[in-house]
């Protein structure tokens, strides 16, 4: 399984760059995996509203993030935007076996 970035940061705005690194550099091995494959899929197709919701996503502690995701603890009125829901169901869903084809 692939731990790290799968995408090029170049052509990307400062502020899709500052994420994907964001993404890939969280404080839990988890996290790293869970933002940075969602960020790679998504950092180019993310509107002004959604990066906004994934910055403040990124501010609160990692642990609590992966309770709301796992369903271990109920998500934040806050953080229960479309873009959390979008990062929720994408977590759920299998990684590509890069090693296949």
């Amino acid at each position: 399984m692939t731990t790290g970035t799968t995408r090029s940061s170049a052509g990307l705005s400062p502020r899709r760059r500052r994420l994907l690194y964001r993404a890939w550099h969280r404080g839990i091995k988890e996290m790293d995996l869970l933002y940075g494959r969602f960020i790679d899929a998504h950092v180019e197709s993310l509107s002004d509203d959604e990066m906004d919701a994934l910055e403040r996503l990124f501010e609160e502690p990692d642990q609590v993030v992966l309770s709301w995701i796992t369903g271990a603890a109920a998500v934040s009125t806050e953080h229960d935007t479309p873009l959390f829901q979008k990062l929720k169901t994408y977590s759920q869903t299998p990684p590509k076996d890069e090693s296949a084809g």
